[in-house]
Formats: C-alpha cells, sequence, structure tokens
C-alpha cells in the first residue's frame, strides 16, 4: 500500500478573503470558497421544493422508533440493499457515469430503476453532476467540495440551484442518456415513481411500512451517499497523490458497498473496481464480478498491475517536485 498524504496548496487567487477561511476540524482541509447557505442568497423555487421533500422524509424518519416492526425494518433493509447498490453504486455510478463496464439493456434499466427509487435525481441530473465533479474536483467548479464548507459538500449544494445555473449553464455532458427514450422518460416522470414507491408501500403495510420503506430507508442511503461527496474529501488517508483531496475511507467503504475507497476511485475513475487490496471491502465490485462470470457484464474495466505501478511512480515523482 502506497501513501501519499496531500494537502493541496490553494491561494486567494479564487477571490476569498483569507479571513474568512477556517479548516474544517480535524483534516487539513481549509474552506477558502466558503457561501452563503441559508439567509445570504434568494432562494427559487425549485429549491424550497428539494428542502420541503428531504424536510419531509427526514420528518417521516423521526417516527421510527414509534413504528417498529421487523417487517418494516426487513423492508427498509432490502430497500436498502436494491436502491444502495443496484440503484447508486452499480447502475447510475459505475455503469452511467463512468461506463466502467456494459450490462444488457434490460438489465441496465432494471438496475438503473432501483436508482431512481433511491430518491436521488433522474439518472440525467445525477450522471451529469458527477462527472462534472470529476472534470472540475475541488476546484472553482466543483459540484460539490469541502472548499466551500462541510454542510454545502454534504448536502447545501443540493439547495442551490443557483450554483448549477452558474456553473453550468449548458450541462451537455450527458448526451449519452438524452439520446435514450427510457431516460427522457424518467427525467420527465421522475416524481410519480416516488409517489407511486411510497403510496404501495403504504397500500401494502401502511404507515409502519412507509416509515421504515421510504424514510429511513431513504434518508439512510442519502446520508451515505452524501458522505462521499463530504467526508471522503476531507477525512481518510491517500494511496495516490491525484492532485485532489479524495481520501479512502475504510468505514464508508464497509457501509456504502465499496464507494468508500474514494481516492481510488479518483486515482482510477473508469475501474469498475474501487477496492483495489484484498482487505478493501467493496461489495459491488463482487457483484459486478458475478455478472460477468455468468456473462451478463461485459467490458468490465479495472487497471492493470503496470498502469497502477505507473500511476504510482508518477505520483512519486509529482509529489517531490
Amino acid at each position: 500500500m502506497r501513501n501519499f498524504n496531500l494537502a493541496l496548496p490553494f491561494s486567494d487567487s479564487d477571490g476569498g478573503n483569507q479571513s474568512d477561511h477556517r479548516k474544517i476540524p480535524f483534516s487539513d482541509v481549509m474552506v477558502t470558497k466558503p457561501r452563503d447557505q441559508f439567509y445570504g442568497r434568494k432562494w427559487q423555487p425549485i429549491d424550497i421544493q428539494v428542502a420541503l421533500w428531504f424536510a419531509f422524509v427526514h420528518i417521516l424518519t423521526l417516527f421510527a422508533p414509534f413504528a417498529f416492526t421487523w417487517d418494516a425494518f426487513w423492508i427498509a433493509f432490502c430497500g436498502y440493499l436494491l436502491t444502495g447498490i443496484l440503484g447508486i453504486t452499480l447502475s447510475y455510478h459505475r455503469l452511467l457515469s463512468h461506463h466502467s463496464f456494459k450490462l444488457p439493456k434490460w438489465l441496465e434499466y432494471m438496475c438503473v430503476y432501483f436508482g431512481v427509487l433511491a430518491a436521488q435525481g433522474d439518472p440525467i441530473f445525477w450522471v451529469s453532476i458527477h462527472r462534472y465533479h470529476h472534470k472540475y474536483v475541488d476546484s472553482n467548479n466543483d459540484t460539490h467540495s469541502p472548499l466551500n464548507g462541510f454542510w454545502f459538500s454534504h448536502m447545501g449544494w443540493l439547495f442551490d440551484s443557483e450554483y448549477m445555473v452558474e456553473k453550468y449553464r449548458e450541462r451537455k455532458n450527458v448526451e449519452d442518456l438524452k439520446n435514450q427514450t427510457f431516460y427522457m422518460f424518467i427525467r420527465k416522470t421522475y416524481m410519480w415513481h416516488l409517489f407511486g414507491c411510497g403510496a404501495l408501500l403504504y397500500a401494502w403495510g401502511g404507515f409502519t411500512y412507509l416509515v421504515w420503506g421510504m424514510g429511513v430507508r431513504t434518508v439512510w442511503v442519502y446520508h451515505l451517499t452524501f458522505f462521499v461527496n463530504s467526508v471522503c474529501h476531507i477525512w481518510g488517508n491517500q494511496s495516490w497523490n491525484t492532485g485532489d483531496l479524495s481520501k479512502n475511507n475504510w468505514l464508508l467503504g464497509v457501509f456504502f458497498f465499496g464507494e468508500g475507497w474514494h481516492n481510488n476511485h479518483h486515482a482510477f475513475e473508469y475501474s469498475a473496481r474501487h477496492g483495489f487490496e484484498w482487505w478493501q471491502i467493496d461489495v459491488t465490485w463482487y457483484i459486478i464480478k458475478f455478472l460477468e462470470v455468468v456473462g451478463l457484464a461485459t467490458n468490465v474495466k479495472v487497471p492493470t498491475e503496470a498502469q497502477k505501478l505507473k500511476k504510482s511512480n508518477f505520483s512519486s515523482v509529482n509529489k517531490f517536485k
């Protein structure tokens, strides 16, 4: 395991006032571009709608202790696995955002639909944001960098549509999805799928199933996803000098199906495998590998040992320049 600790040197050329800069506790990350999150900006109607939705599912979750049954718990747990692994980490992230492998269209659309039910936005929105994150990682145009503050990187950016318009006015980095009828249909009907999921859960098991199957499950997967954006750019270690703040965080690697090996991912963003060491648990990779063995996953991309060695040598040279 190669360790290259990185503290990025940022200057005041970003237009910020150095007196406003502050360090995020227990890290080397300096907030150099603080952004007004609540009172110092105009809230657009879409921001209010998103905030109301987030308030709804979080308030719903508060009823969990009073609505607990083991049936409801297992509904939430199965939903966590299906929407978390098949929906977000396997399809939205590694399949659609990075083209790390290919699936037959019927299986791709099925897995993606679980991602729709994770309530993190339609595939076109999610993939576009993530591709911009990699293109501009931890720079002035990053979609959710902790350089704007922990809260912004975690979920504040979701309520700040002005930031998106300001940074990504064109949004032309997802033409591969816009050319497919399925993804355009999901985009136009997105909220109806969430309402339908909630209605089915309520019809099936009443308020208890709605609390656990919609509230607890959604909020749990939300914050695991958001922790990759925030925590994995603040706390952890770097195996590769990627020129950004990405970190490997073992806790998120375990709980979010391999996504916590985030520095590995930024070093080889095309890779279907994120946990390179034997002890780096990567459940999403195990599923992709299984799908490859049975002939369903093809064109599976992983870095060779030669590519990793080349990256390691390049990082070493640049570390000591």
